[in-house]
């Protein structure tokens, strides 16, 4: 698994003056939670970009004034104006205690639906985990390549290994969906089907019709 690193310097005057001076200097104020550990400390604004923007999911080896902390990241906060980070929470990782905490789902293979016409809908990108440090993974991954026109696979079929997952098995990963155009095809070709075998029994009837009247 990839490991983001980050140097900061702690943060003792946590006011919202010193916030504020925190973040017109270009850093982010950011806090580590743990069991009995909360650090509160400040980063470079360029420091956080590969690990806020991207869908991956990553550790993070967080270096204090010289302490290091493993963590992940836990919550980001953004200015309802400007977009900009403003906040940013990390959980520490402590080996053997569990955490909860949001995995990437990868889909592998062409369904069987997309080749015949379908389109591939990604329904869930992340699913919620519960996991020791030593077994969290950059993503997970689930097989569509058997999936067929119409229809979806759940989150019952993924592979999570050692990881819990603690969302409902029935949620829906990805579906392969019938396009309008398709649809409409497969229906005028149905109408079409179904006039051909009406004909075909009118004709029939027809013809009993006329041998029972020459009898």
């Amino acid at each position: 698994m990839k490991t983001i690193k980050i140097e900061g310097s702690l943060r003792k005057d946590l006011g919202k003056s010193a916030t504020k001076e925190v973040r017109r200097a270009g850093n982010i104020p950011a806090v580590i939670y743990g069991v009995d550990t909360i650090v509160h400390f400040a980063a470079p604004a360029l420091a956080f970009r590969d690990l806020i923007y991207t869908g991956d999911f990553h550790k993070v080896d967080i270096s204090v004034d010289g302490k290091n902390y493993e963590a992940i990241l836990k919550e980001v906060q953004f200015h309802p104006v400007t977009d900009k980070v403003i906040h940013v929470d990390f959980q520490l990782l402590v080996e053997g205690r569990k955490l909860i905490t949001h995995i990437p789902v990868r889909l592998k293979g062409i369904p069987v639906g997309v080749k015949t016409g379908g389109k591939l809908i990604t329904k869930l990108r992340k699913v919620k985990v519960k996991a020791v440090p030593a077994d969290l993974v950059d993503e997970l991954t689930i097989d569509v390549t058997p999936l067929k026109l119409g229809k979806s696979i759940k989150v019952a079929s993924i592979d999570a290994g050692n990881l819990e997952i603690l969302n409902s098995p029935t949620i829906p990963v990805a579906s392969v969906e019938i396009p309008r155009a398709l649809r409409s095809s497969q229906s005028k070709q149905a109408q079409a089907d179904e006039a051909d075998t009406e004909e075909g029994t009118e004709e029939v009837a027809s013809g009993e019709e006329e041998a029972k009247a020459a009898e």
